[in-house]
């Protein structure tokens, strides 16, 4: 199999969040990473610098996972034999992958300072969502075997970019408690590379086929 990346726009996982409403509530951001905590703790995110310098290239997120995530990522070891042998993804295994990746991607909107809104614990409304379309059988058994080593070249780029996001959200973190503003260019990178690891961290706990693009769209 040729690992070609699909294009941003065709790729089945995406992320819509919202923009937000000024003014900012600066208290919150102030204390934004003592506040997520509690999310941090069970589904990881971008809380801590060793988060970010984290690249995990087993079953998980490429930041720090958090409980749930661990959780996320046995679910999809045991999910990557029963397609390999069994042809088939336990659809408990696979909802639970789904249910823990839309979880991190509202708290993460909340972390990386996109969001005011606390994020509610587990499925409810909240203006950053996941939108994904899940891969169905056939699968591509090929690509689900060699899927760590297929992802190899998307963690050494997004080790480098997750250095800079953090940078830039240190930036922004300042910006905003005195300015009131999430500087557009840092926070567009932000979101680009927000949804980047996304693609990629659902492609790895085995939720789509298709190759990731190289792209911060």
């Amino acid at each position: 199999m040729a690992v070609t990346a699909s294009s941003a726009s065709s790729y089945p996982v995406t992320i819509e969040v919202d923009p937000t409403t000024e003014p900012r509530n600066k208290m919150t951001v102030g204390f934004r990473l003592i506040l997520a905590i509690p999310h941090s703790l069970l589904v990881g995110g971008f809380i801590t610098l060793g988060a970010v310098f984290s690249t995990q290239n087993d079953w998980g997120g490429l930041l720090n996972a958090g409980v749930l995530g661990a959780v996320a990522s046995v679910c999809a070891f045991i999910s990557w034999f029963a397609i390999l042998f069994a042809n088939q993804h336990p659809q408990g295994l696979r909802d639970l992958c789904t249910f823990y990746l839309r979880w991190k991607v509202r708290a993460m909107a909340y972390m990386a300072l996109f969001r005011d809104e606390y994020p509610p614990f587990g499925d409810s409304s909240y203006p950053a969502a996941l939108h994904i379309e899940l891969a169905e059988f056939p699968r591509d058994k090929l690509s689900v075997a060699l899927r760590i080593i297929y992802a190899i070249p998307h963690f050494i780029v997004l080790f480098f970019l997750g250095i800079g996001w953090f940078i830039t959200s240190v930036i922004a973190w300042f910006a905003i408690l005195f300015t009131g503003k999430y500087p557009q260019g840092l926070y567009n990178f932000g979101m680009g590379v927000f949804r980047w690891q996304t693609r990629v961290e659902a492609y790895m706990l085995l939720l789509v086929d298709q190759y990731p693009p190289f792209s911060l769209e």
